[in-house]
């Protein structure tokens, strides 16, 4: 067998299109290894969101090249590839400010692989794969037999056509396209035959999900959900990511009807400013979110938030900041992201003349990650005494200790069996750790 690597940086997402690479090669003779060093084939699947991921993404080509050169001179071959959005967006520049890379292959594109591989060895053909053909790629991608756990990843939309003024992801990822609910159904009742007892629902905007059936008949997230949650075995389902725009009233109604759909929801509002969103082209306001938010608590009123924020934006006042900390405040979050503005290149905000100061950005970040981080304990804080559901996932580091996780997404050390992972036990929370708990079998 032949060694390959792969490193994710970014989303879910990104690690579910790793799970599908891996097994895209497998039937070439490929093998996972946790390490590049000896490897024969090494794969960064990237992330462009940010400026100092793409930097990262550089920094490790170097490393690699050192690799690849011990590697020729001991009579082997490493061949590198470069996936993901940052191959999307920068194409041939990364052929070209890194020799040591051979192939540079889309999110899109990535079912190309072998065909890469094959033109390699031949010594000729395109070494740059950037086309966007969603629908062909879930279709030449072969059955999952990459090895899942508890919680498994399944992506069942794609791209996204919001182009908010900020992002990337519509000239990366393309735009929104979602799977036949036949396949993803298919692909649920596998990842559940390998061991998957929690399915997470990917998407970069999940919720706008519509996908038809092969009688022609349309089916939103909500619907899905519900097919998903009758499959025998499936003991907890999520989604992810949400954009506050697609919030259909029958998906908020499911929040409150379907038990295995878990009470945790990660919607991202990016600012709490009117002014800073409409720049953003976020086509929804403060308020819109904050009623959206009622809505969704008084079908599930125990469920919790998690969102994305972005400070520093073009343009983004003393006042406009504040309007952030205010909603924050409002609504209470469990966790949530938070970052400096970073300008992403052929981005409408990159171009924008009111950019703000680093060092206005940084305490800016600073200021609201207390805040944020305030929350988060406090959230933690209040599960201590309660007896909660825990999916256990995993082992823990100590010995005889096991992992999981509530409804609510806290993770849980626990001193029981390795038998008892796969399941869900009722367990009393009795300390907070750090960002996690700990707790006994109730």
């Amino acid at each position: 067998m032949k060694k390959l690597f792969i490193k994710t940086y970014g989303c879910q997402m990104n690690a579910y299109d790793s799970a599908r690479m891996a097994d895209l090669l497998a039937p070439l003779g490929f093998a996972g290894t946790e390490t590049p060093d000896d490897a024969d084939m090494v794969i960064l699947n990237t992330c462009h969101i940010r400026e100092k991921a793409v930097e990262k993404v550089y920094s490790e080509l170097g490393r690699i090249r050192e690799l690849k050169d011990g590697k020729a001179k001991s009579g082997g071959r490493m061949l590198v590839a470069v996936a993901g959005c940052t191959a999307q967006a920068e194409g041939k520049e990364i052929i070209a400010r890194a020799p040591v890379v051979d192939m540079v292959v889309g999110p899109q594109s990535y079912h190309r692989l072998p065909e890469m591989i094959a033109r390699i060895a031949r010594g000729a053909g395109e070494r740059v794969e950037a086309d966007f053909p969603a629908l062909e790629k879930f279709d030449a991608l072969p059955e999952a037999v990459s090895d899942t756990g508890v919680s498994a990843f399944l992506t069942v939309q794609e791209g996204c056509d919001k182009f908010c003024t900020f992002c990337v992801v519509p000239y990366t990822r393309g735009p929104e396209h979602s799977r036949p609910p036949e396949k993803i159904l298919a692909e649920a009742r596998a990842l559940v035959a390998r061991g998957a007892r929690e399915i997470v629902l990917l998407g970069q905007n999940v919720n706008a999900y519509r996908g038809t059936d092969a009688q022609g008949h349309s089916w939103s997230l909500a619907r899905l959900i519900e097919a998903v949650a009758d499959i025998e075995n499936v003991l907890r389902i999520r989604y992810t990511t949400s954009h506050p725009r697609d919030m259909s009233d029958d998906l908020i109604e499911a929040h409150g009807r379907i038990a295995k759909l878990m009470p945790f929801l990660h919607l991202p509002v990016q600012s709490g400013s009117d002014t800073v969103l409409n720049a953003m082209n976020r086509q929804h306001s403060a308020d819109d979110y904050r009623r959206l938010i009622d809505r969704i608590r008084e079908a599930r009123p125990d469920i919790a938030f998690s969102s994305d924020f972005i400070v520093g934006f073009p343009g983004e006042t003393d006042a406009d900041f504040e309007a952030t900390l205010q909603l924050v405040r409002d609504i209470g979050y469990a966790q949530c992201f938070s970052f400096k503005y970073s300008a992403r290149p052929g981005t409408p905000a990159a171009a924008a003349k009111k950019q703000i100061a680093e060092s206005v950005k940084a305490d800016r970040l600073d200021q609201l990650q207390k805040l944020l981080l305030a929350q988060q304990d406090q959230a933690n804080l209040a599960a201590i005494g309660k007896t909660l559901e825990v999916l256990f996932e995993k082992p823990g580091r100590n010995l005889g200790q096991i992992v999981g996780r509530t409804p609510h997404l806290h993770p849980v050390h626990v001193e029981a069996s390795m038998s008892l992972i796969g399941s869900v036990h009722l367990v009393r929370i009795e300390t907070l750790l750090g960002n996690s708990l700990r707790g006994s079998l109730a």
